[in-house]
């Protein structure tokens, strides 16, 4: 079970950064009286389920722990 857990926290990491980037290199910002905007067009789905892979790992990693 941990051994599980800690693949699933590495493989939600490496997701929520690559997706992550991903994401912030698909905003554009222009400037609008005089301040700059930033408007998002990515698909942030991918970063989302990476996040829950990542938590999952980690509450199976502590589970482990504790028995």
């Amino acid at each position: 079970m941990k051994i599980v857990g800690i693949v699933l926290l590495v493989i939600g990491l490496i997701g929520l950064i690559v997706f992550g980037y991903q994401a912030m290199q698909e905003s554009e910002s222009f400037s609008l009286l005089g301040m700059e905007v930033a408007v998002s067009s990515a698909n942030w789905t991918p970063v989302i389920f990476s996040a829950i892979v990542a938590i999952i790992g980690i509450i199976l990693t502590l589970a482990a722990k504790k028995r």
